[in-house]
């Protein structure tokens, strides 16, 4: 091919993506998305209102990698998750539509197919978040499939036989798995939580045998976020309770992006629409004070208690002994409200210790 049928391509091309008319911004995103399938995966990126109103009246679309990273995140010294590699380019390759006036059609402002990356093999196109889905007829053959006995492995060959590679199929093998786990179990609870640019915030399951348990045995919840994703070091937050054989059983797990009240919130409100709003009687946690005020907003039927282990933790940490032995009596023997109160007063007079709570 010479130097003049490369031209008149690339201007085929231009033309293709710019006489459009759209019926809607989903519309308009698929159109870029399909022409991004050449070697590049898409997000979504700025919104433009009517002035004045929440009315949209404008979009932009880029390439994932558009843009750099801001100066602040490298230079932050207070990070409490190892920071994400930078994957940004600041390739400036993007489609823009806007609404014609007066009516829900939209048409395209600019297009820009100038990238400063070379484009990915289409054999890799496939695992690019934008392109990466499985549409309901591929889950329906794959549900289809596992009825006839066939295994994940084998499902996947035969999906990627049938659509002449998996490069066009759209999907990984992954995702078979996870479909046929959630086809297994009808009443299996998931939700999620992602940023502008797709990655992963918050996280939280639950099966259906967590669900019946938490029916049975969920007046009581424990959970605290002092576990951690070992590989991004995010919070790990398991929801577990104790059966009537007292066993431990886990009520549901969460994965949150930080130890904030807002992530918090998030957690408890998902984990209460999973369990079919059913509030507990008491809930159990290590004193956090962001997860202490979320369980507050959220969970306004619950009393809220202290982890006694935690408790024991911090005596050993700030108290020796006498005062140890006799601070760990008030904590774990059985008494009324009088005596309690009574034998706290004998306590803070014999240390002397009247001026604290």
């Amino acid at each position: 091919m010479d130097a003049t049928d490369d031209v008149t391509e690339a201007r085929e091309e231009y033309l293709m993506m710019v006489n459009q008319i759209f019926d809607s911004e989903e519309q308009g995103y698929e159109h870029y998305n399909s022409y991004a399938k050449k070697g590049f995966s898409v997000r979504l990126d700025d919104k433009v209102y009517v002035v004045g109103t929440k009315e949209l009246k404008g979009r932009r679309f880029v390439y994932s990698k558009e843009g750099h990273r801001l100066q602040k995140y490298f230079e932050a010294t207070d990070q409490k998750r190892e920071p994400r590699a930078p994957t940004r380019c600041g390739c400036k390759a993007m489609l823009e539509i806007q609404r014609i006036n007066g009516t829900d059609q939209w048409f395209v402002k600019n297009f820009v197919d100038d990238h400063t990356h070379p484009l990915a093999d289409l054999e890799q196109v496939v695992f690019m978040r934008s392109h990466h889905r499985m549409t309901d007829a591929q889950k329906a053959d794959a549900v289809e499939y596992g009825i006839g006995g066939l295994r994940t492995c084998e499902i996947y060959d035969v999906m990627v036989t049938q659509r002449g590679g998996f490069d066009k199929l759209g999907f990984a093998r992954r995702d078979v798995q996870f479909l046929r786990q959630v086809e297994r179990d009808a009443e299996f609870f998931f939700k999620h939580t992602t940023d502008d640019e797709g990655h992963l915030q918050n996280l939280f399951w639950a099966d259906s045998q967590s669900q019946m348990d938490y029916d049975a045995f969920g007046d009581v919840v424990i959970f605290d976020s002092t576990y951690r994703v070992k590989r991004y070091n995010l919070p790990f937050v398991p929801f577990v309770g104790v059966n009537h054989h007292r066993s431990t059983v886990v009520f549901g797990v969460g994965i949150v992006l930080d130890e904030t009240i807002g992530s918090y919130e998030w957690l408890l409100h998902t984990f209460l629409e999973a369990m079919s709003h059913k509030q507990p009687r008491s809930v159990i946690t290590d004193g956090d004070s962001a997860m202490r005020k979320a369980i507050k907003q959220v969970l306004m039927m619950t009393d809220h208690r202290l982890c006694s282990w935690h408790i024991e933790q911090n005596m050993i940490r700030h108290l020796c002994n006498p005062m140890l032995d006799d601070f760990r009596k008030l904590v774990s023997m059985r008494m009324g409200i009088y005596q309690f109160e009574k034998s706290w007063a004998q306590f803070k007079e014999k240390y002397n210790t009247k001026k604290q709570k």
